[in-house]
Protein backbone atom coordinates (compact mmCIF):
# COMPACT_ATOMS: atom_id res chain seq x y z
CA UNK A 1 0.00 0.00 0.00
CA UNK A 2 1.16 3.19 -1.06
CA UNK A 3 2.13 5.66 2.01
CA UNK A 4 1.47 9.28 0.77
CA UNK A 5 2.17 11.01 3.97
CA UNK A 6 4.53 10.57 7.07
CA UNK A 7 4.40 12.82 10.25
CA UNK A 8 7.17 12.57 12.97
CA UNK A 9 6.85 13.88 16.19
CA UNK A 10 9.30 13.38 19.30
CA UNK A 11 7.81 13.91 22.85
CA UNK A 12 9.83 14.18 26.20
CA UNK A 13 8.96 13.95 29.85
CA UNK A 14 5.77 11.72 28.94
CA UNK A 15 2.23 13.84 30.02
CA UNK A 16 5.02 16.65 31.64
CA UNK A 17 7.19 17.25 28.93
CA UNK A 18 7.21 18.55 25.35
CA UNK A 19 6.40 17.50 21.85
CA UNK A 20 7.20 18.47 18.53
CA UNK A 21 7.15 17.97 15.37
CA UNK A 22 10.41 17.28 13.31
CA UNK A 23 9.33 20.48 11.03
CA UNK A 24 8.95 22.56 13.84
CA UNK A 25 5.17 23.65 13.09
CA UNK A 26 3.53 21.81 16.02
CA UNK A 27 5.90 22.40 19.38
CA UNK A 28 3.96 21.97 22.44
CA UNK A 29 4.21 22.09 25.83
CA UNK A 30 2.31 18.64 27.79
CA UNK A 31 0.65 18.75 30.63
CA UNK A 32 -1.59 16.15 32.69
CA UNK A 33 -5.14 17.83 33.00
CA UNK A 34 -6.30 18.33 36.75
CA UNK A 35 -8.66 15.34 36.68
CA UNK A 36 -5.99 13.08 36.10
CA UNK A 37 -3.82 14.37 39.09
CA UNK A 38 -2.17 16.95 36.79
CA UNK A 39 -0.96 20.23 38.39
CA UNK A 40 -3.47 22.28 35.88
CA UNK A 41 -0.68 24.22 34.70
CA UNK A 42 -0.97 25.44 30.47
CA UNK A 43 -0.26 22.95 28.41
CA UNK A 44 -1.99 20.47 25.99
CA UNK A 45 -2.25 16.96 26.68
CA UNK A 46 -2.77 13.80 24.08
CA UNK A 47 -6.53 13.87 24.29
CA UNK A 48 -6.49 16.66 23.43
CA UNK A 49 -4.02 16.38 20.48
CA UNK A 50 -6.12 13.54 19.43
CA UNK A 51 -9.48 15.02 19.33
CA UNK A 52 -8.13 17.87 17.42
CA UNK A 53 -6.73 15.65 14.60
CA UNK A 54 -9.84 13.29 14.92
CA UNK A 55 -12.26 16.23 14.21
CA UNK A 56 -10.74 17.86 11.26
CA UNK A 57 -9.56 14.80 9.75
CA UNK A 58 -13.30 13.53 10.54
CA UNK A 59 -14.77 17.28 8.77
CA UNK A 60 -12.31 16.06 5.54
CA UNK A 61 -14.10 13.03 4.75
CA UNK A 62 -17.45 14.55 5.20
CA UNK A 63 -16.37 17.06 2.45
CA UNK A 64 -15.16 14.07 0.29
CA UNK A 65 -18.08 11.56 0.81
CA UNK A 66 -20.82 15.08 0.02
CA UNK A 67 -18.43 15.45 -2.76
CA UNK A 68 -19.57 12.10 -4.08
CA UNK A 69 -23.15 12.94 -3.94
CA UNK A 70 -22.81 16.01 -4.54
CA UNK A 71 -24.13 17.63 -1.53
CA UNK A 72 -23.35 21.47 0.02
CA UNK A 73 -21.08 21.63 2.72
CA UNK A 74 -21.18 24.69 4.48
CA UNK A 75 -18.52 26.55 5.33
CA UNK A 76 -19.38 27.39 8.70
CA UNK A 77 -19.86 22.95 9.47
CA UNK A 78 -18.08 21.83 12.87
CA UNK A 79 -17.19 18.75 13.98
CA UNK A 80 -16.68 18.51 17.85
CA UNK A 81 -14.46 15.57 19.11
CA UNK A 82 -14.88 14.81 22.43
CA UNK A 83 -12.05 12.35 23.57
CA UNK A 84 -11.77 10.52 27.07
CA UNK A 85 -9.24 8.87 29.04
CA UNK A 86 -10.18 5.82 31.14
CA UNK A 87 -9.54 2.74 32.37
CA UNK A 88 -9.71 -0.62 30.77
CA UNK A 89 -12.56 -3.17 31.19
CA UNK A 90 -9.40 -5.99 31.59
CA UNK A 91 -7.94 -3.76 34.66
CA UNK A 92 -4.45 -3.67 32.54
CA UNK A 93 -3.92 -0.30 31.39
CA UNK A 94 -6.30 2.58 29.98
CA UNK A 95 -8.53 3.18 26.52
CA UNK A 96 -9.58 6.49 24.85
CA UNK A 97 -12.52 6.23 23.38
CA UNK A 98 -14.63 9.61 21.37
CA UNK A 99 -17.97 11.05 20.54
CA UNK A 100 -18.33 13.46 17.63
CA UNK A 101 -20.87 15.99 17.58
CA UNK A 102 -21.35 17.24 14.05
CA UNK A 103 -23.31 20.43 12.82
CA UNK A 104 -24.23 20.52 9.17
CA UNK A 105 -26.32 23.57 8.50
CA UNK A 106 -28.39 23.87 5.53
CA UNK A 107 -28.51 20.01 5.18
CA UNK A 108 -32.05 18.30 6.48
CA UNK A 109 -31.67 15.46 9.11
CA UNK A 110 -31.76 12.67 7.06
CA UNK A 111 -28.83 14.11 4.45
CA UNK A 112 -26.84 14.87 7.32
CA UNK A 113 -26.55 11.57 8.59
CA UNK A 114 -26.12 9.97 5.27
CA UNK A 115 -23.30 11.96 4.93
CA UNK A 116 -21.68 11.60 8.18
CA UNK A 117 -22.32 8.19 7.93
CA UNK A 118 -20.39 7.98 4.57
CA UNK A 119 -17.49 9.95 6.41
CA UNK A 120 -17.69 7.23 9.08
CA UNK A 121 -16.29 4.78 6.47
CA UNK A 122 -13.76 7.06 4.64
CA UNK A 123 -11.70 8.68 8.04
CA UNK A 124 -9.07 6.95 8.76
CA UNK A 125 -9.49 7.87 12.39
CA UNK A 126 -12.78 6.14 12.23
CA UNK A 127 -11.07 3.16 10.81
CA UNK A 128 -8.97 3.24 13.40
CA UNK A 129 -11.35 3.47 15.87
CA UNK A 130 -13.07 0.20 14.61
CA UNK A 131 -9.74 -1.96 13.52
CA UNK A 132 -6.83 -0.74 14.66
CA UNK A 133 -3.99 0.28 13.31
CA UNK A 134 -0.06 -1.44 12.50
CA UNK A 135 2.02 -0.74 14.83
CA UNK A 136 6.07 -1.44 14.39
CA UNK A 137 8.52 -1.10 17.71
CA UNK A 138 12.01 -0.48 17.44
CA UNK A 139 14.38 -0.04 20.38
CA UNK A 140 16.95 2.32 19.27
Amino acid sequence: MKIMYTAKATSTGGRQGHGATDDGVLDVTLTTPKEMGGDGARGTNPEQLFAVGYSACFLGAIRGAAGKTKTPIADDSTVTAEVSFRDREDGEGFWIQAALKVHLPGLDKETAEDVVRRAHIICPYSEVSRNGFDVTLDVV
